[in-house]
């Protein structure tokens, strides 16, 4: 346990919170590439750093490598808040991995209900329950079923906020007008109440997110590319909305990507490469990220961007 009060702190839940990379050559993390992408993240002044995101392959690691990742960020990240993503297969690990993140003085936690049997909800509500109970660290609900293959429905997200512990619930993003993303962020917000905080995810989406009513934008760029993901951030939650919307419309092609190239994971590491942050093929294997013609492309995209 920590001496953290009180459990549910929404005010940390809130913002840019940057997914980084966690770069693997030779089957090890290489530690001063990502020390460098956290560096990065501290100057940009994020709102917080999640460590062991997908964007940071946490499903590939071991406990002992994830618990070392722990410790470089809590080390390397300043006054910046630390979430720690603790999902593994089996309960045990995750509460090994809490009990990690606790020791290394993360400041809340990122849990997905990892799986390769369908878990059902029951499972899930018995697995944020039993972690929610063993820790004083804040817990996001962290909805992604583009990689855990779980859905979480509205009722479900209503039952984990009710638990003491629950600080956030990151939903995916989705394709729709601005009327439709404030129903559905209103229709969350009063399924969980005040008390919960709503983060959006899925980085094309962010902007529409924030502008609906979401608190948060959980971002797997904003971990390589953090400045233009906290314009927009800051712009939506100044009330600029025209603002946000417009300089997210002028990352249309980044967002392509994403779509043509089957998700953000690639994509981050290809740019993190092209800018010279990481070494070519930083994923895990079996992961070979995008081949010769893919990674010309999003360079392709980032020179005419300027991003940097």
């Amino acid at each position: 346990m920590t001496d953290q009060t009180p459990r549910t702190q929404r005010s940390l839940f809130t913002g840019l919170s940057a997914f980084p990379l966690t770069p693997i050559h030779d089957e090890r993390i290489d530690e001063a590439e990502y020390v460098g992408l956290l560096e990065r993240l501290v100057a940009a002044q994020v709102d917080s750093i999640t460590a062991l995101g997908s964007t940071g392959s946490y499903a590939y690691l071991s406990t002992d490598e994830r618990a070392r990742v722990t410790e470089l960020t809590v080390a390397n990240s300043g006054h910046t808040p630390v979430l720690v993503g603790v999902g593994a297969l089996r309960t045990r690990d995750v509460l090994a991995n809490v009990e990690s993140a606790q020791a290394a003085g993360a400041q809340g936690l990122l849990l997905a209900p990892v799986s390769y049997q369908s878990l059902t909800e029951a499972d899930v509500f018995e697995l944020f329950r039993t972690v929610a109970a063993a820790t004083d660290l804040p817990l996001v609900v962290y909805d992604n079923p583009g990689t855990t293959h779980f859905t979480f429905t509205t009722e479900l997200y209503g039952r984990l906020a009710a638990l003491d512990g629950i600080a956030s619930i990151k939903i995916p993003g989705f394709d729709a007008a601005p009327d439709a993303w404030t129903q559905r962020v209103d229709e969350i917000r009063a399924a969980v109440g005040d008390h919960v905080s709503i983060g959006v995810s899925g980085d094309g989406f962010g902007a529409a997110g924030l502008n609906a009513g979401c608190d948060a934008w959980y971002t797997a760029i904003g971990g390589t590319l953090p400045t233009p993901m906290a314009d927009i951030t800051r712009a939506a939650l100044a009330g600029e909305t025209e603002k946000a919307a417009l300089l997210s419309a002028a990352l249309q092609p980044l967002w392509d990507l994403f779509s043509d190239f089957g998700g953000s994971l690639r994509v981050v590491a290809a740019v993190a490469e092209h800018l010279g942050l990481v070494r070519p093929h930083s994923l895990p294997l079996p992961l070979l990220g995008l081949d010769d013609d893919q990674k010309r492309r999003v360079a392709e995209v980032v020179d005419r961007l300027e991003l940097s």
